[in-house]
């Protein structure tokens, strides 16, 4: 009796689980044919951001590195070898056009002067007499060429003297600045030996190359802005030299700027950090470049258009730092779609979250 008593309890204890649970999958039975029923009737919205479209500036630059160099340069040396008498400018100094620089020896050359000019007048006053005689022909044809000759040699010497007296004095070539110099009082200058450099930097030209494919965008009067290492003051100069050709080594072409320098701020030498302006736009339409999607060798983008996403088909321009210019396919005041691209399709049920 006992143990059938245990079976009976048993048996009904596994018929009230067994209930249990039946009652149980008809609940979530219900629950789930509920859930689909709300899904066919409601499609599921996907959020997401967008920007309206609004025209605005845009500048085509390009980044390029520049060498600093003087306006004119010259290194100053002797034509002639002698010794050096006198040194009249100072290291670091300015100089003006034709000031006196350095001096050298030429007493033996005074001297050969002074000694061929008392020869040419001797030779003139003879020419002089002896054209007389020939006019009254006393003497030759041959006799008075002989007297010319001699005159108007001795008047070439007298000339050729005093043009190797003048390069004893070496004299600068333009206004400027005279750097280090390299000689003293009493050095024996050789030909061509150096004495120091003369430089300009009233203005400063900007020597630098852009890639051949912009030669064409780039005139004489341009505009770049420009900065030098240790100095980030921005500096503006002005195109005024384009080279004739592209370089075919480097497939680059030359330019040159110019800048007043009036205060003598920039060093020649200086590497230029140049930034060149080849295009301006007023009214560009720019986009984000992660809202843009590379389809098939096209390109295309979402915009949100009556609570749905639809595609566009556009082409692109100028890319710059996050953005990119849109040529074709978007209007002003079209609202751009910048955000879940990947999750949505043509036609998508969208919902916005925020219109920059």
């Amino acid at each position: 009796m006992k143990k059938r008593s245990i079976r009976i309890v048993t048996l009904i204890l596994i018929l009230t689980i067994i209930g249990i649970l039946t009652v149980i999958r008809l609940d979530l039975l219900k629950l789930s044919k509920q859930d689909v029923n709300v899904q066919s009737t409601e499609p599921v919205k996907i959020t997401v951001r967008a920007q309206r479209i609004e025209p605005s500036y845009l500048a085509d630059k390009i980044k390029i590195s520049g060498t600093v160099i003087p306006n004119e340069e010259v290194l100053l040396t002797s034509e002639i070898a002698g010794k050096i008498t006198d040194i009249y400018f100072k290291e670091g100094g300015a100089v003006r056009k034709g000031d006196l620089l350095v001096k050298i020896n030429n007493e033996d050359m005074q001297a050969q002067l002074r000694k061929t000019i008392h020869q040419k007048k001797l030779a003139v006053q003879t020419e002089q007499r002896k054209r007389e005689l020939f006019k009254t022909g006393i003497i030759s044809q041959e006799e008075y060429d002989s007297t010319l000759t001699e005159a108007n040699s001795l008047k070439a010497d007298v000339d050729l003297i005093k043009a190797h007296i003048n390069k004893t004095e070496i004299k600068a070539p333009f206004d400027g600045i005279v750097g280090l110099r390299y000689v003293s009082e009493g050095t024996y200058l050789s030909t061509g030996a150096r004495i120091g450099e003369l430089i300009s930097i009233t203005p400063v030209k900007i020597d630098f190359a852009v890639p051949g494919k912009y030669g064409n965008m780039i005139k004489n009067g341009a505009t770049i802005t420009f900065t030098v290492e240790g100095n980030d003051h921005r500096y503006n100069a002005e195109v005024y030299a384009v080279e004739s050709k592209i370089d075919p080594q480097t497939r680059t072409l030359r330019l040159r700027a110019i800048y007043p320098n009036s205060k003598g701020e920039i060093l020649p030498g200086a590497f230029a950090h140049i930034e060149l302006t080849l295009r301006e736009f007023k009214d560009a339409i720019q986009i984000p470049t992660e809202a843009l999607i590379p389809e098939l060798g096209k390109q295309k983008v979402y915009i949100y258009k009556n609570g749905k996403a639809e595609s566009a088909y556009v082409k692109t321009g100028i890319r710059t730092e996050g953005k990119i210019q849109v040529l074709h396919g978007l209007q002003p005041g079209d609202i751009l779609i910048t955000s879940g691209i990947m999750k949505i399709g043509h036609g998508v049920s969208v919902e916005l979250q925020e219109i920059h």
